[in-house]
């Protein structure tokens, strides 16, 4: 029998690293271990985390550490670990089968397998000694042995059964022989009243969000209603998508000294929060947010965008280029600690103004959780200056003096330890995010941002023709998959339009090609998750919910849809259409987790405008387009005719000509934008213009 040891040391994930001197004999997933396992029949333990994960550390000290558990681990199981960031592929379709098994999911997961990798019973978080809810740890390794030395055959049967379900299990969302119908006539109002009786039943009015504890941000359902106000100038969709979003920006969820969004909230006011920060959320937060700014103009919330890019710039931004992944909840040991305040802190630091500062962010003596305070604010600036009879600009200055000494004072702290991964999905969406921020707030700097950031990808984080799912020194690093993709491409599509550079439309013409070359499923049209390069897991699933973030899938429509006009592609639009019309029973059925398909089946409902601004000197008009908000526009700025058919026969000189087109058929120009609010289309049409 092979000598086992702990081999994570030589790991580049700090959550493999924060496992590499545990007792346990842990491995990594490649051929060697799974077939060492088949080699010597024992069953397989993967325990999949993140470095961020709260309860992954509780587990790990409690038990993990522990030798007792260790030897048996040891003796028992071929034991693996994985950061379920690194590979996500695997934790899908693990995540999967635990929720299968128990109903449940969450990290740590830990999962039992056949030495085939085929799984059969599963967890999230097991106690060190046994509770009135959970076996502990131990009794269910003892378990896990038993049955399998004792009932194997057993297991074997429930596994192969599990593992049918999960070749299938991302198909029931779509239905494969749905009759063609025309879109037009599937998406009709009837369709969206029922999505938006769904969304809403489940909207918190009195607190913001939706539904209760433990209550996540659910960004792309607040997308998702920005979208049909805009279409349908229902003024609730509105008011609750702001509503949301400001009590989010004013709760403990949001950090009220540094910026940025934790992860959920642990109860339904957005109070106490789980105090892990991800790129993703903050990423989604800019882009959510963006889309108010320009519905509403209101500057509370362009001061929030500014705020969550100047925290991922400085918490999260690498020296090499490119953003890390998450900051942990913990520091020394304790989670929140980093960011919770005693009444005699803020007294000693602040002294000047110090009633008026504890009293904006709710701080009292006996604090407003466990003892200490989780910094929040109750109210609009403007509405408490004026209760409190201050001008308003005095206060923002007192504020803004009293966060920068508290901000100093909390730097000096032991801080949380930052995942220092770059995953391209999550830089993917922060160029996108950079790039709506840009154009909504017409800032020159956020744009410079956005482009730096596409250079790093593109010469950091591909190989021999293909994307890079991380930036990495390993030797064989891990290739990318279909989000990492369809965001790139989402974001080169972006680029583009708030620069005017043709070549990032080649660029994501190409990525494209790539996607439908090595993604694609031929028996359904959708998109797996794996290339088909990678063939070391025991299935290749194909993802379609967009909770927490869009799905590779539903981006990928988007991206069809938007390319296949600017290069005339027919097949690329019927690719998008028909993988719509299989998802359409599903988005109405459950548009809180597909509502990014939803946005999408908006669009094709409304279609897509286009917009061609022509001349040497678009830049202006550019701008004055993009600080609008109409989500299904197609943007180009050209100085010449080109191959792209948007820019055929139009009129180029000097001045930039505008002109506003629907398939390929366009109205006479105008010289500047607003007066594109002049037009009437036989579609909704309607241009939310700024005071």
């Amino acid at each position: 029998m092979p000598v086992l040891k702990n081999v994570l040391g030589k790991e580049k994930s700090l959550y493999l690293l924060q496992h590499a001197t545990n007792p346990i004999h842990w491995q990594t997933w490649n051929k060697e271990t799974l077939q060492l396992a088949k080699e010597l029949e024992k069953p397989i333990l993967v325990s999949i985390g993140y470095a961020a994960c709260h309860w992954c550390h509780v587990m790990e000290k409690e038990s993990f550490e522990d030798m007792e558990v260790a030897s048996f681990m040891n003796d028992n199981f071929i034991n693996i670990k994985i950061d379920r960031e690194e590979r996500p592929d695997l934790d899908q379709i693990y995540m999967d089968a635990l929720q299968v098994l128990t109903g449940n999911g969450g990290w740590p997961l830990n999962i039992f397998l056949t030495p085939e990798g085929k799984p059969f019973f599963g967890g999230t978080y097991f106690p060190p000694t046994r509770t009135h809810h959970h076996a502990s740890w131990i009794e269910t390794l003892r378990f896990i042995n038993d049955i399998w030395n004792n009932r194997r055959s057993e297991v074997e049967v429930q596994a192969e059964k599990l593992y049918e379900h999960l070749k299938s299990s991302g198909h029931f969302l779509f239905k494969n022989n749905i009759e063609m119908d025309s879109v037009e006539s599937l998406f009709d109002k009837n369709y969206f009243s029922e999505v938006t009786t769904k969304i809403l039943n489940k909207a918190d009015f009195q607190n913001g969000g939706f539904g209760t504890a433990p209550k996540f941000p659910q960004l792309s359902s607040i997308q998702l209603l920005l979208n049909l106000y805009y279409h349908n100038g229902n003024e609730q969709m509105l008011h609750h998508s702001v509503f949301s979003l400001k009590q989010m920006l004013q709760g403990g969820i949001y950090d009220q000294l540094g910026g940025g969004l934790s992860r959920y909230s642990t109860d339904e006011h957005w109070h106490v929060p789980h105090f892990e920060k991800m790129l993703y959320d903050n990423a989604l937060l800019i882009q959510v947010m963006c889309d108010a700014y320009q519905i509403t103009n209101d500057p509370s919330i362009k001061d929030a965008i500014e705020d969550v890019i100047n925290f991922c710039i400085r918490d999260l931004k690498s020296p090499k280029g490119g953003f890390y992944t998450s900051i942990d909840a913990d520091s020394e040991g304790v989670e929140g600690k980093y960011y919770a305040w005693t009444k005699s802190e803020m007294n000693n630091i602040l002294q000047e103004n110090t009633d008026l500062i504890c009293d904006w962010f709710g701080v009292s003596e006996k604090g407003n959780w466990e003892g200490v305070n989780i910094l929040r604010t109750s109210s609009d600036i403007r509405e408490y200056a004026l209760s409190k009879g201050i001008k308003n600009d005095d206060l923002i200055l007192r504020l803004k003096e009293a966060r920068k000494l508290l901000l100093e004072y909390r730097n000096k702290r032991i801080r949380p330890l930052t995942d220092s991964k770059v995953l391209l999905n999550g830089n993917a969406m922060m160029i996108t995010s950079l790039c709506k921020a840009a154009a909504a707030l017409e800032n020159e700097q956020f744009r410079i941002y956005a482009v730096e950031l596409f250079e790093f990808i593109n010469e950091k984080m591909s190989k021999e023709g293909m994307l890079l799912h991380s930036f990495s020194d390993q030797e064989n690093p891990q290739i990318a998959f279909l989000d990492d993709y369809a965001y790139l491409i989402q974001a080169s599509i972006h680029l583009q339009e708030i620069t005017g550079m043709e070549k990032y439309l080649y660029h994501a013409k190409n990525l494209t090609e790539y996607v439908i070359a090595n993604f694609q499923d031929e028996n359904t049209g959708f998109f797996f998750y794996t290339n088909k390069l990678m063939n070391d897991a025991i299935i290749r699933k194909i993802d379609s919910y967009d909770a927490p973030t869009p799905s590779g899938n539903s981006v990928m429509v988007q991206n069809l849809r938007y390319l296949a006009v600017v290069f005339n592609n027919k097949q690329w639009s019927q690719l998008a259409e028909n993988m719509l019309l299989k998802m359409s029973a599903s988005i109405k059925q459950f548009p809180s987790s597909l509502s990014n398909w939803c946005c999408s089946a908006l669009n094709f409902q409304f279609e897509q405008v286009e917009i061609i601004i022509t001349g040497t000197e678009t830049d202006d008009q550019r701008k004055k387009a993009l600080s609008i908000f109409i989500p299904n526009k197609i943007l180009l700025s050209a100085e010449k005719e080109t191959d792209i058919i948007l820019t055929k026969n139009k009129n180029y000189a000097q001045k930039a000509l505008i002109y506003l087109c629907k398939n390929n058929h366009c109205f006479s120009p105008v010289v500047d934008f607003s007066d594109i609010s002049d037009f009437h289309f036989g579609l909704t049409f309607s241009v939310v213009k700024k005071e």
